[in-house]
């Protein structure tokens, strides 16, 4: 198969997907990926990997099915689950756990045979803690407490669903769970250990569940996604449907870069453009093309923002850039360029 008829799933077995920034923000879909997902179903087994610990995987699985996917609960993989699976790991099954956050992790830990508590004064064996809308001083506080109660010890354990700093929403980027696990960190002086992305327990949870032995995985994050896909091997897919875009990835360094870039859902079973390079430096991605001559990068032609060319010329840019060697900071991008790439100067 030649390079320029490779799409980013062939030879895949398995696709999983984030949810936030993939295929809804808030309650709705985003455009073309319910319609997208379900074409690339009827190939391969589809997996939801979530970081958001505030539903069940129930619950999850109902929202996708009213967006027009066919998904049951066991096709969900939540931070909960892979929390779980790692507190089964640090303290005996049946121990009482102190859970901060919302119904899906509670579900998980007494689906596992612990004991929630939401009080310190239960002498809790661990505390797990993940994302609820509801969250305030008061739970974080009891966190707080049980992690100082055995501070000779070495305090006992403490696991975290993920660490994501914001969230998507509809009505845009909020603070998300690694804002609250950063507070209990700056009353406590110590690190939880995580469960969801970028750490690799998800992406165990959730290989193994399917079996897959040639997974893709889709995000819309570089820092937890596609880094994370990368720790655990699995090869990336980069969508700009979410909270990172063009700018983010120029930047990206050499951990969190994935091995695709799209622009929506639709370009997954899409051929995917080969990168073309010649001897004066430019870079050539389908009809989008840069030129880079030592630390500066230019655009070569012209290019419609708001058009098609807008994705290649990305991953024209991106591909003259990783391949440089140098830091983002040590780059000079011609004005034109950032203009044609919509990042603002």
């Amino acid at each position: 198969m030649s390079p320029e008829s490779r799409t980013p799933i062939d030879g895949a077995d398995a696709l999983l997907a984030d949810l936030d920034g993939v295929v809804y923000k808030g309650a709705g879909a985003i455009p073309y990926a319910v319609e997208s997902i379900n074409r690339v179903a009827g190939r391969m087994r589809v997996g939801y990997v979530t970081n958001n610990a505030s539903r069940t995987d129930a619950s999850v699985a109902e929202h996708l099915r009213q967006l027009g996917l066919s998904v049951e609960p066991n096709d969900v993989i939540t931070s909960p689950q892979a929390a779980v699976t790692l507190l089964t790991e640090l303290v005996p099954a049946g121990s009482v756990v102190l859970a901060v956050g919302g119904e899906g992790l509670t579900f998980e830990l007494v689906k596992a045979g612990f004991v929630p508590t939401a009080s310190a004064l239960d002498n809790p064996a661990a505390v797990v803690q993940g994302f609820a809308t509801t969250l305030g001083w008061e739970q974080l506080a009891e966190a707080s407490f049980a992690l100082h109660s055995d501070v000779e010890g070495g305090g006992i354990p403490w696991v975290a669903t993920n660490t994501d700093w914001t969230i998507p929403v509809a009505r845009g980027i909020a603070p998300g769970n690694g804002t609250l696990v950063s507070a209990v960190h700056s009353a406590v002086g110590r690190l939880p250990v995580v469960a969801g992305k970028p750490e690799v327990a998800i992406y165990r949870e959730a290989v193994t569940r399917f079996g897959a032995e040639h997974p893709v995985f889709i995000g819309d994050r570089l820092d937890t996604d596609i880094l994370g896909s990368n720790r655990a091997g699995i090869p990336s897919v980069f969508v700009l449907t979410g909270v990172d875009g063009a700018k983010q990835l120029l930047a990206a360094d050499e951990r969190s870069r994935p091995d695709f870039i799209l622009e929506d859902l639709r370009q997954l079973d899409q051929p995917y453009p080969a990168v073309e390079r010649s001897e004066s430096g430019v870079v050539r991605v389908g009809s989008a093309a840069v030129r880079m001559v030592e630390n500066r990068v230019t655009l070569e032609g012209s290019v419609d923002a708001g058009g098609a060319d807008r994705i290649d010329l990305i991953r024209a840019a991106t591909a003259a850039i990783w391949s440089s060697g140098l830091a983002i900071y040590g780059i000079d991008i011609e004005p034109n360029l950032l203009d044609a790439l919509g990042i603002p100067r």
